[in-house]
This record gives structure tokens, C-alpha cells and sequence, in this order.
């Protein structure tokens, strides 16, 4: 089969070992994008075209280029809405997107986080530094054990899934709230299906893991945060725009609730952003999926997929963008690895 191949943001040292990289170049016939006018390049390579590896748009116009395409695979790993996607359904081309390599970095950093912010591993080992720290019971008069405590997953794709894994020895009731999953499917996975508002009130730990889609966007606004016991702690793993962040850092700095997040509206969060000031606040610069290991399992992903079209076969590794759905996620696309 032969391929075109536009990475960009990904490198291609960050999505396949070197022996996987030998495997891609060995297998299939690459032309790779390096710098050159995008539109050209593509107008020359598009026709002879099976497999496109890239982020790029394709509209009407550019599909329209690429008669033999068979897949289109997005390794920056968000359904963009760069795409005339109705028309990759009616030739039959899926797009496909390995977002689900992220899942179990983000829920063990998810983990982590949760456990110090309940145990306040973080506050007490700044307040060591400055030889602040409180010792014994003084040290843990506001801390709690996520052991046998209440537990609410909002989105329980990939990320949640993956979290809920990981929380099985703790023996916690574990509630979900997802709108695109139904109630049975839900209890079939082993947790219970509430509404957004239940779970709000209901729950010590809330943990965000939903793609940002034109339902939820802002989702978690002063309102929602109202509903939350005092203490109780938010932790935003998965995207920024899911929460309103003024609300937030309020809360927060009024010692209403206790708050964890890896995600931030602008990003790198600017130095003299007041939230860098907010206490109740753990803070990591959108770093959790951000490992080797996962940024590798890229490229196995692809890889696997792409054997399974060149015989015939339906992908199975890759996440693959869905008609009734595919419109309507709204994540902010990264520019960077």
C-alpha cells in the first residue's frame, strides 16, 4: 500500500521505535512530507494515495484527489473538524485516531493526584521545605483515604475506563454520568449510572474524563461546583473547556472543595496567571499522558491497523470516527508533543 505520510505535531521519533519504524518503511510505500508546500505536495501525492497518515484538512477537494483512499489515520489523536466527514462515509473511509494510548497514563496520574489531595502529600511536602511541616495527627486533620470512599467519573470512555480499573483494590462506590452510554451498559461495566447532578452531590472524589463535545463544553460551572460536599475534591484529566475556570479557582480559594488539574484554558498557563496563587489547588502542566510509552503506542496502533486493511480486515486498534457522534467533539487540537 502506499502511503502518505504528514505527522505533524507528532515526529516520527515520538510515535515509532526504531524498529517499528523499519517495519512502517519495509511494508508499505511512505512518501513523507518534509517542509515543502503542503498544497502541492499533496495535489502530486494524493492521487496515488492508500493510506494518509496526517492532520492536515481534507475537505471535498482534497478527497476528491485521493480515489484509491482506503484510511485516513489522525496521530495528533482528536476527531478534528477538519474533515468532510460525510463524505469519508460514503466512499466507506474510516478515520481513525489512537487517542486510547493516553488512557492508562492519565488514570495512574489521575490516581496520584487524587491520593494527594486527599492525604495532602504535596502541601506537607512544601511546607517540609520551608520547615512549616506539622507533624502526626496536626499534619492530617483535613485528610481522608479514597479507601472505601465515594467515587464520581464523568465520561467513561477510554480515560474512564481505565481509572476505574486502577480504583478496584480501593473498594470504592463508583458512580458514572455519560450521556452517550445507557444505564445497562453502564451497570454491565461494573459501576452506577447517575445523572450529572447526582453525581456532583454524591460523591469525595469527581473525577473529569470526557472528550469536550458541543454538550458539555463548560459543563462544570459555579452551579455544578455548588453541588459538591465541602472538601470534596475535583480532579480535570482530560480537557480544560469542560470547566469553568473562574468558577473553579473561586471555589477553590474560598476552601470550598480541593482541586487537581493537569489541563488549563491557555497552555503554558502564563506566569502571572492568578491560579498559579490559588490554594486548594495541585497543579501538572499537561503532562499526564505525555510519556514514551504512550506516545510509542502510536505507531504500534497504526501499524496494527494498517496490516488489518491491507488484508481486507476491519480496524480494531485505532478509535474510529463515528457518524452520529463525529460532529459533535469539540477538543482543542494539540501543537505539539
Amino acid at each position: 500500500m502506499r502511503v502518505l505520510y504528514d505527522p505533524d505535531p507528532r515526529s516520527t521519533g515520538d510515535i515509532f521505535s526504531a524498529h517499528e519504524l523499519a517495519a512502517f518503511t519495509s511494508r508499505y510505500q511512505v512518501t513523507e512530507w518534509q517542509g515543502q508546500d503542503r498544497d502541492a505536495f499533496y495535489a502530486e501525492h494524493l492521487p496515488g494515495t492508500d493510506i494518509l497518515i496526517s492532520q492536515q484538512p481534507m475537505g471535498a477537494d482534497r478527497l476528491a484527489l485521493a480515489p484509491n483512499l482506503r484510511a485516513i489515520f489522525n496521530v495528533e489523536t482528536n476527531f478534528l473538524p477538519n474533515i468532510d466527514y460525510e463524505e469519508c462515509f460514503r466512499r466507506g473511509i474510516p478515520v481513525l485516531a489512537p487517542g486510547g494510548v493516553f488512557a492508562a497514563p492519565v488514570a495512574e496520574m489521575a490516581l496520584g493526584m487524587a491520593l494527594s489531595l486527599a492525604r495532602n502529600i504535596h502541601g506537607e511536602h512544601a511546607a517540609f521545605l520551608r520547615g512549616q511541616e506539622k507533624w502526626l495527627f496536626d499534619g492530617n486533620r483535613e485528610s481522608e483515604m479514597l479507601a472505601g470512599s465515594t467515587v464520581g467519573i464523568i465520561g467513561f470512555g477510554d480515560l474512564g475506563r481505565a481509572l476505574h480499573r486502577l480504583l478496584a483494590p480501593f473498594g470504592c462506590r463508583v458512580q458514572a454520568h455519560d450521556p452517550w452510554l445507557p444505564p445497562g451498559h453502564l451497570r454491565r461495566l461494573g459501576v452506577e449510572p447517575v445523572d450529572f447532578d447526582t453525581l456532583m452531590a454524591e460523591n469525595r472524589f469527581i473525577f473529569v474524563m470526557a472528550a469536550i463535545t458541543t454538550e458539555n463544553k463548560g459543563l462544570i460551572d459555579a452551579g455544578a461546583l455548588s453541588l459538591m460536599q465541602k472538601g470534596a475534591m475535583l480532579l480535570l484529566m482530560s480537557r480544560a473547556a469542560a470547566v469553568d475556570f473562574p468558577a473553579l479557582t473561586q471555589a477553590a480559594s474560598e476552601g470550598r472543595i480541593r482541586v487537581a488539574t493537569d489541563v488549563f484554558p491557555v497552555e503554558p498557563l502564563p506566569q502571572d496567571d492568578p491560579i498559579r496563587r490559588t490554594p486548594n489547588m495541585l497543579f501538572s502542566p499537561h503532562r499526564a499522558g505525555a510519556l514514551e510509552f504512550a506516545l510509542r503506542e502510536i505507531g504500534t496502533r497504526v501499524l496494527e491497523d494498517m496490516d488489518l486493511i491491507a488484508r481486507g480486515l476491519a480496524p480494531v486498534a485505532c478509535r474510529r470516527a463515528e457518524r452520529e457522534t463525529v460532529a459533535r467533539f469539540r477538543s482543542k487540537p494539540v501543537d505539539r508533543s
